[in-house]
């Protein structure tokens, strides 16, 4: 008897919450006089590698703005104590196969470049070990090095793979000849990673991470990734394979990206 088994397929989900602490209602806000939502929307869409996408969200106001844009909107409970949570009632709802991966696509990041949303989803599919990717790129800004908002990685090499070994807000590794050498050398280590918040997932994690209880070392930190490492999983992690733009975080994010021409906004590695 021979088995059957179907080709992984690729989702994209934008998560899109109506609640922000510095900038409620942030992906209805208004660049160039469209909402950020449908930017990015309309940026995923250019991702020919991803067999659908959608917008997952708890608010009516943002799900008719994209429904009338005519984009897929699947609801979501407000109670999600994270991202990754919403993506896994997204992928219960729409009963994708557990084999299935899903790219997270930030919706506060209208300038991603859809290369890199191709380069987390390859990284995953080359690497069967591991149940999440996801990327960095390096630091060589001291202040940028210390900053708690900057979430830095480490990484080590594993069967032809590069895996994650923690995240931390803390300015990691520690190089302790400097250190020791107290001589106010204010350089970031050579091997300085700043984790991008970009995630491919595959379906079977993202069913098993919602029944996992919040970790230790998550709750620290305030990392949701850490959860999946505390929990023995691997995550498959690169270099970015180009630049990622800031996403939208602020007023004056969102004023920056507003006084952009509207060509450099669109295209903003030109």
């Amino acid at each position: 008897m021979s088995f059957v088994t179907t080709p992984a397929k690729t989702h994209i989900v934008i998560p899109a919450r109506f609640k922000s602490t510095r900038l409620p209602g942030k992906p209805l806000l208004t660049i160039h006089g469209k909402p950020m939502i449908l930017w990015v929307a309309e940026k995923a869409q250019t991702a020919s590698f991803a067999d659908d996408m959608c917008i997952a969200t708890d608010d009516e106001q943002i799900a008719k703005v994209c429904t009338d844009a005519g984009f897929d909107v699947v609801m979501t409970s407000s109670e999600h104590a994270s991202g990754t949570d919403r993506l896994a009632e997204v992928a219960a709802i729409k009963g994708w196969a557990d084999h299935d991966i899903v790219v997270n696509m930030q919706g506060d990041e209208p300038l991603v470049p859809p290369l890199l949303l191709e380069q987390v989803q390859a990284l995953l599919v080359a690497d069967e070990d591991s149940v999440m990717a996801t990327l960095c790129e390096p630091i060589d800004d001291y202040d940028t090095f210390q900053r708690p908002s900057v979430v830095k990685v480490v990484s080590r090499f594993a069967n032809n793979s590069q895996r994650a070994l923690y995240f931390s807000r803390a300015p990691i590794p520690c190089d302790r000849d400097v250190v020791l050498a107290d001589n106010n050398q204010m350089q970031p280590p050579k091997n300085a990673y700043r984790h991008l918040g970009l995630y491919a997932y595959r379906v079977s994690l993202l069913q098993q991470f919602v029944n996992w209880p919040q970790t230790p070392l998550e709750i620290l930190e305030s990392l949701e990734q850490l959860r999946v490492l505390e929990n023995g999983q691997h995550i498959a992690i690169a270099e970015a394979a180009c630049q990622l733009p800031a996403g939208v975080d602020t007023q004056e994010d969102l004023d920056h990206l507003n006084a952009m021409s509207l060509d450099n906004f669109q295209n903003p590695t030109k």
